[in-house]
């Protein structure tokens, strides 16, 4: 299986950048991984946030083949422990799924046909966070999942 991440609008603070790259280069020692990033959308200031989500899921519905199972990043999503979300994604692993995708969308969320697509949504905190921040965040729980089904001493329970 390979797990896919994709986000709205390019990372500019260097030290997030870092931890995306040191985060996805120890995923790959378990699980082919990729983060793709959708460029921002021009003049979304003049947009509507209805139009800007339905432009912004236009483009994420085009990052997807129609195998890949998708999790909307939603503050409304379920919340897991890292245990259950390590055995969330056993669960897809043995499933025989070619790719998971994560996404994290814009400001305003998704849009309805996104929701329409999703195979569910997974909330990392009930707090808000920036769509920046969380990008990190879902590449080291990924990575300390990894780690625990491995039976690796980086996680703590």
């Amino acid at each position: 299986m390979q797990i896919k991440l994709v986000v709205l609008g390019k990372t500019d603070s260097k030290a997030i950048q870092e931890l995306i790259q040191d985060y996805s280069a120890r995923l790959g020692h378990y699980i082919r991984f990729e983060l793709e990033v959708i460029p921002d959308l021009k003049q979304s200031k003049s947009l509507s946030e209805a139009l800007q989500k339905e432009k912004e899921g236009e483009l994420i519905l085009k990052k997807l083949l129609s195998s890949d199972e998708l999790i909307l990043l939603d503050e409304r999503g379920k919340s897991y422990s890292s245990l259950e979300f390590a055995d969330f994604l056993q669960k897809k692993m043995n499933s025989g799924l070619k790719q998971l995708v994560f996404v994290v969308g814009g400001p305003y969320g998704f849009s309805e046909a996104v929701y329409a697509r999703a195979h569910g949504k997974i909330s990392l905190s009930k707090m808000t966070l920036s769509h920046q921040m969380i990008r990190p965040f879902l590449i080291e729980q990924v990575y300390r999942a990894m780690t625990i089904l491995r039976n690796e001493p980086y996680h703590h329970e």
